[in-house]
């Protein structure tokens, strides 16, 4: 806990710490550390001490980090062409199928200002196996800022994961001959293009209702899983089938100790001579590592694997596999290696629901073994005791996790603990094992009879979550609530989970720290990154410049701020818009008079004037020299943009105040092109 406060002040900070200052803060912690341990001044000043070291580590931890990965981040480059190899095939974006690219030449670029990795959207849907050498032209851009406010920072992610870019291939992707690349790129494209190559043969055995879920399930490969699925599973709750993560790991690794220990314990000879619990522990790691490269390594994936291996070697070392201390061990290690992750929703949601579903297994009542039962009456006590807990679980760690579902995607599913709980059955001893089998028999053609058993529990597993996904109220949209209540959850959900006795329930009300936490009132008015989308709020919904584009940002932020986007677009934008074919104007006296011009082709004087005189903020795509109409108008330019990012409008006691999502991201490496100055 410790260690992740460190890592969490940094990531949060809003200027990037020097070295003498992490370095020299984390001294000075260890040296009062070791001074108060040898003054002798008593185990709690020690444990305090310690603590605050600990946190001053994971602020250095967090700087070393980004160093270590710094790479160059691309300016607004617009169309240029680009050479590079295919690295992998990426999940698709909402415009369409993405490569992931280690490109080697960017016309505009020295060698030196090329990033690593950019991801590139394939409009035409032509995916290219990894491993070979593509040239194109395209649109190329730094990857984006949030969509709003403090909304999910996508350019820090990318920051960590290598991307230096993201942009639209406007041609078809010509094969080339390139330099032999260095070997560790060799290898990460010869096991992507394996993996590759797994999902078209698994997509070729499923039938189409599984074979999306099924490919996405073992390799990671999102690209067969259309947007109706998507949806379907996201309203029901079941959107973390998807991701491969803790349950997809422990399912995997669960079923390999299980086969291997009961194959040892069917042969006598065997089971007499070999510690048949510790080999299906060395197998079952083994299969966790094979999974975790097969999958394609994705962060929540890594997490997951080093969790399940932990319970895997202390098998190995005669000690408890599921405990607390284990959670412990792994949460501190994958803090060591990717101390970012401390701020992402899947690290943050896996150990909270992990660290309540351990302590409900440590404070679960033993049960009396009973004597002389016939086994019918068994049966049934068993089945029921079964069902019992797998509610209970099924309830914690919803409930776990509910704080950051909402905080990070708006968003709670409103049958998603029955879903969960009829699905988790299914899941655990139809869908996991069969593509476990499935997958690791299909290289040799004898895979599909495990698929299609697979896509049984997968079709199953559809139909459940449409019937939940289109039961009236399925989903509800709630808000944010304000940064601080997130970490206050966090301490409240992990206080229940390690403190023992009735003391353990001070933690409750932090737990519902989100939940209750006054909302304050949305803004009136919205307009995106690059200026070119804007909405208005009416009531709680939010009407859209353009409905039928930039919709990914604008639903962003209207689910962050609790708005509904109608499903109307048009009819309703042209209620509260007056729109001609290169500018909007907002007609609605309770909202800012706002108006977009979006192109780069300069307005007639006299519309310009016209445009002032009717507007309280005026956002001008065009280069131009404002009249005087505008003297008391707030005009917004692309380099406004471009240096502050999305902005939210607020009523304030004059006019409207403007608050940028800049400002609250800071000045950090992950936040601007060329940010390399750690």
């Amino acid at each position: 806990m410790a260690l992740g406060a460190g890592c969490a002040t940094y990531i949060g900070l809003r200027q990037e710490p020097s070295w003498w200052l992490a370095g020299g803060l984390f001294a000075v912690a260890v040296a009062t550390y070791l001074g108060v341990r040898k003054a002798g001044l008593g185990r709690a000043a020690v444990t305090v001490a310690m603590l605050l070291a600990l946190a001053a580590g994971g602020i250095l931890l967090g700087k070393t980090r980004t160093a270590r990965v710094a790479a160059p981040i691309a300016p607004v480059m617009g169309v240029t062409a680009i050479e590079g190899y295919v690295v992998d095939v990426a999940s698709p974006g909402a415009s369409g199928d993405r490569l992931l690219i280690a490109p080697t030449y960017i016309k505009g670029l020295s060698p030196e200002q090329t990033p690593l990795r950019i991801r590139v959207t394939i409009r035409d849907g032509r995916l290219v196996t990894p491993g070979g050498g593509v040239r194109f032209r395209g649109l190329l851009n730094p990857p984006p800022p949030p969509a709003a406010p403090g909304a999910y920072d996508f350019a820090r992610n990318a920051y960590f994961a290598g991307i230096g870019g993201v942009g639209v291939a406007l041609t078809e992707l010509e094969p080339i001959q390139l330099e032999t690349p260095p070997w560790r790129l060799r290898l990460q494209m010869a096991v992507n293009a394996l993996r590759w190559r797994l999902a078209e043969r698994i997509v070729g055995q499923m039938s189409p209702s599984s074979r999306g879920l099924g490919a996405a399930m073992i390799t990671g490969h999102e690209a067969w899983i259309d947007q109706a699925t998507e949806d379907r599973l996201r309203d029901a709750g079941l959107a973390h089938i998807v991701s491969i993560s803790g349950v997809h790991m422990a399912i995997v690794g669960g079923f390999v100790f299980f086969l291997v220990r009961t194959g040892i314990a069917l042969v006598p000879p065997i089971a007499l001579r070999v510690p048949g619990k510790k080999v299906a522990a060395l197998v079952g790691l083994i299969a966790i590592g094979g999974y975790l490269v097969i999958s394609g390594a994705p962060a929540p994936a890594q997490r997951s694997a080093i969790t399940a291996s932990i319970a895997f070697a202390a098998i190995l070392a005669d000690r408890r596999a599921i405990s607390l201390h284990a959670l412990a061990l792994a949460a501190f290690i994958v803090l060591l290696l990717q101390p970012e992750a401390v701020a992402e929703p899947g690290f943050q949601m896996s150990f909270a629901a992990t660290a309540a579903l351990v302590a409900l297994a440590e404070a679960w009542p033993q049960r009396a073994s009973e004597i002389n039962t016939p086994w019918p009456i068994r049966l049934v006590q068993r089945t029921g005791f079964w069902l019992w807990v797998s509610l209970c679980a099924s309830l914690v760690a919803g409930l776990a996790t509910g704080p950051f579902a909402i905080q990070h995607f708006n968003r709670v599913a409103l049958f998603g603990l029955p879903v969960n709980f009829i699905s988790e059955p299914l899941s655990a001893l139809v869908v996991m094992p069969g593509l476990a089998l499935g997958g690791a028999l299909e290289p040799l053609g004898l895979g599909r009879p495990f698929l299609i058993y697979a896509g049984w529990g997968l079709d199953l597993m559809n139909e459940i979550a449409g019937l939940a996904a289109n039961s009236p109220h399925a989903v509800q949209v709630v808000s944010s609530a304000p940064a601080v209540a997130l970490p206050i959850a966090f301490i409240g959900i992990l206080w229940i989970c390690l403190w023992r006795g009735t003391i353990r329930w001070l933690g409750l009300p932090l737990a519902f720290a989100v939940s209750l936490w006054p909302r304050p009132d949305p803004p009136a008015a919205w307009i995106g990154a690059d200026g070119a989308a804007a909405a208005i709020r009416i009531g709680d919904q939010a009407v859209l410049m353009r409905p039928n584009d930039k919709l990914f940002g604008a639903q962003l932020w209207a689910n962050r701020r609790g708005l509904h986007i109608a499903p109307e677009g048009l009819p309703l934008r042209n209620a509260h818009f007056d729109c001609v074919r290169t500018a909007c104007r907002s007609n609605t006296p309770d909202s800012p008079r706002l108006s977009v011009w979006w192109t780069i082709r300069k307005p007639k004087p006299l519309d310009l004037e016209a445009y002032c005189r009717s507007s309280d903020i005026l956002v001008m795509k065009a280069d131009v020299d404002l009249p005087e109409a505008c003297a008391g108008v707030t005009v917004l330019h692309p380099p406004d943009f471009a240096t502050k990012g999305a902005v939210e409008v607020f009523p304030a006691e004059q006019g409207w105040r403007l608050s940028w999502a800049q400002s609250m991201r800071g000045d950090r490496p992950w936040t601007h092109s060329g940010g390399l100055d750690l």
